[in-house]
């Protein structure tokens, strides 16, 4: 009778919950307020994202209690995992009850083929069972956990568990998905790819412009995310930089917390954020870096980031100029000899020194990664002779033309088709 009340008052508080956010999101929404991919719920889940845990977890994960009451004998809190993080392997002496309420995720008992989780699942684990449970690779996972008779009920750890088991667990089921994803219906796809960013649920038909919102999420999360070889964490990065490189910082806020949710590292996103300084210059590059921080905040994530700082001042045009020739050569410096007054040795050293000395030596993404973004960047700004430029030096780094080419479609939402044909056919034409 004590578990029924608990899962009664559970729902009772998701549902309440759900209500409160709802009504915020109507308001933010009347206020223009409302972010291009926003949904009737906030990228957090619904109940709160709860603080940072790292004891006996692999990767990201949080932790929200939501009841304790001693009187009650029954624990009940909420646990965020980021994709591809999980618990070790442990057990409890009486047992526990999962209720899985956003994102995709997966239960194992040990011995046993891993069960795939997803919103809606209710998963009772029996007394002293050795198990774990935790997200997709490419989905973040949130669940209620319910510890019942919390004064006998011992938790015991086991060690974590490996890359290997953990791929060999899940392998199954990756096996049932198709390549890319092309054979989904576009409507499925979107609400599994929407959910999977943003914790939320997709063609709500809610709002003031349901039917935008309706066109927008099926365009992007169904039909764009299918098209071409990028993986959803790629996407994502590619979708940062380009709301960086236009200045719509609202719906960058709202992509940041949907990359990190998607498996980009804090460090790469602010990596890729520094990335546009030579491009779109500092100013606007700061805005960004101020938009990016707020999310970093808000998930608990200590700021400054660890510093990726590779090369020191005296070393910066040397460094520099080893990234530049192997992809361009001397193309920058014959470009600029006609230029006055001893600015044609200045400002291909300004370049060397700033584009490549500071920022490509830097840690925290590759030289590929790097090229590809940057050609999103320049795709974004209509810089059709750069395009050229970037698209060889891709080639150069390792990134093939279909790539470079999904690339492009992926940012097409964004910054409409005739800027993303042009870069399309400049990539055909090299």
């Amino acid at each position: 009778m004590r578990k029924n009340f608990v899962l009664i008052m559970v729902c009772m508080v998701m549902t309440f919950t759900n209500s409160c956010k709802n009504g915020t999101y109507s308001k933010n929404n009347n206020q223009n307020k409302l972010t291009m991919e926003a949904s009737t719920k906030k990228t957090e889940p619904v109940l709160g994202l709860g603080t940072p845990v790292t004891a006996n977890f692999t990767g990201e994960a949080w932790l929200q209690y939501l009841s304790g009451q001693p009187e009650y004998e029954c624990n009940v809190y909420n646990v965020t995992f980021a994709p591809g993080t999980r618990n070790y392997w442990h057990s409890h002496t009486i047992g526990q009850i999962l209720l899985c309420t956003e994102g995709i995720g997966y239960y194992q008992e040990k011995g046993k083929p891993a069960r795939r989780l997803q919103p809606g699942d209710v998963v009772n684990i029996p007394a002293n069972t050795i198990h774990w449970h935790g997200a997709a690779p490419d989905s973040r996972f949130t669940h209620i956990g319910i510890t019942p008779r919390v004064s006998e009920n011992n938790t015991e750890w086991m060690g974590e568990v490996t890359d290997e088991e953990y791929s060999e667990a899940i392998s199954t089921f990756a096996q049932e998905t198709p390549k890319n994803e092309k054979d989904t219906d576009r409507i499925e796809l979107c609400k599994k790819n929407y959910t999977t960013l943003f914790g939320g649920e997709a063609l709500t038909g809610q709002g003031s412009d349901p039917e935008m919102m309706d066109i927008l999420q099926k365009f992007i999360f169904g039909d764009i995310f299918r098209t071409g070889n990028l993986d959803m964490k790629t996407r994502e990065m590619i979708t940062c930089i380009t709301l960086t490189a236009m200045q719509t910082l609202p719906q960058l806020k709202a992509h940041a917390g949907a990359a990190l949710n998607a498996g980009v590292t804090p460090v790469e996103l602010r990596e890729l954020v520094y990335l546009c300084a030579p491009f779109i210059g500092f100013p606007k590059t700061l805005n960004a870096l101020g938009t990016i921080n707020e999310v970093f905040k808000e998930r608990g994530i200590a700021l400054p980031l660890e510093s990726q700082e590779t090369v020191k001042e005296e070393k910066r045009f040397e460094k520099g100029k080893e990234i530049q020739h192997a992809l361009y050569g001397e193309k920058m410096k014959e470009a600029l000899k006609t230029l006055p007054a001893g600015m044609n040795d200045t400002l291909p050293r300004l370049l060397t020194e700033m584009c490549f000395g500071d920022f490509y030596t830097r840690s925290g993404l590759d030289i590929k990664t790097r090229e590809l973004l940057s050609l999103c960047i320049l795709a974004t700004l209509g810089a059709e002779r750069q395009i050229e430029s970037h698209a060889q030096g891709n080639l150069k780094a390792g990134n093939n033309k279909e790539t470079l080419i999904a690339a492009i479609i992926q940012c097409l939402p964004y910054i409409g088709f005739p800027l993303a044909l042009n870069a399309i056919h400049i990539i055909k034409e090299i």
